[in-house]
C-alpha cells in the first residue's frame, strides 16, 4: 500500500465525519453551483468529493479506494517515475466526473452533489483496465470485473435517463470513462495489454 492514497482516504475520512455533525462545513465544502458561478468558489468541484451524505456512502467508496487505489498509485509511479502523477488523476477525476452535472445543473439553486464516487470509479476502472479478469467483490459477490464493468456502466446509463434515486450515475460514468483514458493517455499500449488479457480468461483475486 502506497502512502498518498492512504493520505486520501484518510483526509476524505476525516472531513466527511467532520462534516456529518458541521452543517457550516457541509455546506462550504459541497457542490453547489450558485456558489461557483456567482461567487467563484471553483474549490467545489473538488471539494464536494472529500464530504459524503453519511456511514454507509463513506465507508463503501473509501473500501473500494483502499482495495485498488494502493495498486493504481504503484502503477503510476512506475510509468512516469513521479508521486505527483496519481494524486493529480485523483483530484482530476473528481472535477471531471462532476463537470456534467455542473454544466447541466449551473442554474439550479437546488441541486447538491457530494461523495468521492466519481473519482472512486476512475480508480477502479482503470485497475479494470489493467486486469479485466480479475475476481473483484460487488457487495460481497464474487464478479469478473470485466463483467462488473460491462453491468456498471449499462445500469449507469439506465438510472441516470431514469433518475429519481438521488445518486449522481453521470458523475460514475464520467469518472470511469476519466480513468479509462488517463491510463491510456499515460501508456497507449495498455489498450494492447487489455485486449490480449481479454482474449485471454484468467480469474484470479483483484485489489
Amino acid at each position: 500500500m502506497t502512502p498518498i492514497n492512504l493520505i486520501l482516504i484518510a483526509v476524505t475520512a476525516i472531513l466527511s465525519w467532520m462534516a456529518f455533525t458541521n452543517r457550516k462545513l457541509a455546506d462550504r465544502l459541497i457542490l453547489w453551483p450558485p456558489a461557483v458561478a456567482r461567487h467563484r468558489q471553483y474549490d467545489r468541484l473538488v471539494t464536494y468529493g472529500f464530504i459524503h451524505a453519511d456511514w454507509p456512502h463513506l465507508i463503501f467508496n473509501m473500501i473500494t479506494l483502499f482495495f485498488f487505489g494502493g495498486y493504481i498509485e504503484s502503477m503510476m509511479v512506475r510509468l512516469s517515475g513521479s508521486y505527483l502523477t496519481y494524486p493529480a488523476f485523483y483530484l482530476g477525476a473528481l472535477l471531471v466526473s462532476i463537470l456534467p452535472s455542473y454544466i447541466k445543473n449551473q442554474k439550479n439553486p437546488n441541486y447538491l452533489s457530494l461523495g468521492a464516487s466519481g473519482a472512486v470509479s476512475a480508480v477502479l476502472f482503470a485497475f479494470i483496465l489493467l486486469s479485466p479478469w480479475s475476481v473483484i467483490f460487488v457487495f460481497f459477490i464474487p464478479a469478473p470485473a470485466i463483467i462488473y464493468a460491462v453491468f456498471y456502466v449499462g445500469y449507469s446509463i439506465w438510472m441516470d435517463k431514469r433518475g429519481g434515486d438521488r445518486i449522481n450515475h453521470s458523475a460514475h460514468l464520467a469518472g470511469a470513462a476519466f480513468g479509462v483514458l488517463f491510463m491510456l493517455a499515460m501508456q497507449p499500449s495498455i489498450l494492447d495489454h487489455f485486449l490480449r488479457e481479454l482474449s485471454n480468461p484468467r480469474f484470479s483475486l483483484g485489489g
